[in-house]
């Protein structure tokens, strides 16, 4: 499938009636400076769309995007690491898990983003259980595949896919966007 339009609807932090209106959601969540927004970026064709920073934490809100005029990609904060004060990252923690076990609110596929140089964390492995437990279907994208060689790939990626219980895996680089396009054809088909 291709992206032929993308639009930012709205950002939330509790109950909306955009998370239960229908429309099916495909959902990004992962820690802090993983490049989740550089994905999405690239997915969507337009940088300038989703806001790109080198400072972990700038997502703030669960941001829906509307795309091809059917689908919501949805922008989770990140969890673990980020420049924020406590009070404000259990806010955001809370946040998160509001979307992952609210009933009402069943996304079609979580994506999960992860640093293939860092491998899987223990937010990970947490969120991997977050996601089986509430039988939400997910895929991981192992992001940053550009700093490491073809060698210190695979063995990182099989370690990924066995810790996510069988999950499928996509290899990608936001500076070489060509590896999102079997995750468009996923998420999207």
């Amino acid at each position: 499938m291709k992206v032929t339009s993308a639009e930012f609807v709205k950002g939330i932090r509790g109950t909306n009636e955009i998370a239960v209106n229908g429309i099916p959601h495909v959902a990004f969540v992962g820690r802090s400076n993983v490049g989740k927004s550089s994905i999405i970026a690239n997915i969507v064709h337009d940088k300038s769309l989703v806001k790109v920073s080198n400072t972990p934490g700038k997502t703030r809100e669960i941001n829906f995007f509307l795309i091809n005029k059917k689908t919501y990609l949805v922008d989770l904060p990140g969890y673990g690491y980020a420049r924020v004060n406590p009070t404000e990252k259990e806010k955001l923690q809370k946040l998160i898990l509001w979307y992952l076990t609210d009933p009402t609110i069943r996304p079609k596929k979580v994506v999960v983003v992860l640093d293939a140089r860092v491998g899987v964390t223990a937010f990970d492995t947490q969120m991997f259980q977050i996601l089986t437990e509430q039988q939400h279907p997910f895929c991981v994208v192992a992001n940053k595949i550009d700093k490491l060689s073809q060698k210190e790939l695979r063995p990182v990626l099989e370690e990924i896919q066995l810790a996510a219980g069988g999950a499928e895996v996509f290899p990608t680089s936001a500076i070489q966007p060509n590896g999102t396009k079997h995750l468009v054809e996923s998420l999207f088909t």
